[in-house]
């Protein structure tokens, strides 16, 4: 598997070599040794969840509250999707930098997003599932939501039918409205 850094400090983007036979193929999907390598710490799964979205669904943009703060490893299962990831920490060389790309069944392509870093996606597909392997379990009033259509963000959906999302996606705060909230985390190096 090949594991690159994207442009978002400790965010990486990591694509499995597919074995392919007559059958269909064969991947590796996580390597928590080869992850530590390139995070220089341990990701250890506390919960896995997934989403079932139809096409034009639009989640997001999310994150938790540090602490309890939650790291993702994010796949796509079935369908496709356009990811985007944000980078919400205080302080960060990267804050309010975006990354995209699309992750999709077929290639398997997987995303490592760090504690701090915003996430959400654009179901291309109908019937796209995605896997979330965190490294928190879920814990009530630490979500923070912030507006996909924050003009200050100016994120790249490439929409072309208006999104179906949830009301507290749609009422999601502004990031100048988190950050003058105290909502948002601090950069602390390639972790938090």
């Amino acid at each position: 598997m090949r594991i690159e850094e994207t442009g978002i400090p400790g965010a990486f983007a990591v694509t499995p070599h597919l074995l392919p036979d007559d059958r269909g193929s064969f991947h590796e999907g996580m390597r928590a040794d080869k992850l530590e390598q390139v995070l220089g710490a341990p990701f250890v799964p506390r919960q896995i969840s997934y989403s079932v979205s139809g096409r034009d669904t639009l989640r997001g943009i999310h994150t938790t509250a540090v602490p309890p703060g939650q790291a993702k490893y994010v796949t796509c299962v079935h369908g496709a999707l356009r990811d985007i990831i944000v980078d919400l920490r205080v302080g960060s060389p990267a804050f309010g930098r975006h990354h995209v790309c699309t992750l999709d069944a077929r290639s398997g392509r997987s995303l490592y997003i760090p504690e701090g870093v915003g996430h959400g996606f654009l179901a291309l597909a109908d019937d796209t599932r995605i896997c979330y392997v965190m490294s928190t379990v879920y814990a009530p009033g630490t979500q923070i939501d912030i507006d996909p259509f924050d003009p200050r963000l100016d994120l790249p959906w490439g929409l072309t039918a208006a999104p179906r999302m949830s009301k507290k996606d749609t009422e999601a705060r502004s990031l100048a409205e988190t950050l003058e909230a105290g909502l948002l985390p601090a950069w602390q190096g390639t972790g938090v």
